[in-house]
């Protein structure tokens, strides 16, 4: 997704569809949510997320704090 395909979309919170290399929006908004600090991050801005937890990070720290948890999760069984 480009910014030139964000342009006009209401205002509010997006849901997405996070992929490898990508996203997909499944309802229109200009932010999400970050799962750990629950800011909000505008589309364009939007760098980081985990597409096995379906989860966006405002920002690297963010990001590595989530994988660890993640990562600690998935030793528990």
């Amino acid at each position: 997704m480009n910014r030139h395909e964000m342009a006009g979309r209401p205002g509010g919170e997006a849901r997405l569809r996070y992929l490898d290399a990508d996203f997909q929006v499944m309802s229109p908004g200009t932010f999400v949510r970050c799962a750990i600090t629950g800011k909000p991050i505008p589309l364009a801005e939007l760098r980081y997320w985990n597409v096995d937890t379906q989860e966006a990070y405002l920002d690297a720290a963010a990001a590595y704090t989530a994988f660890k948890a993640y990562e600690a999760q998935k030793k528990k069984g």
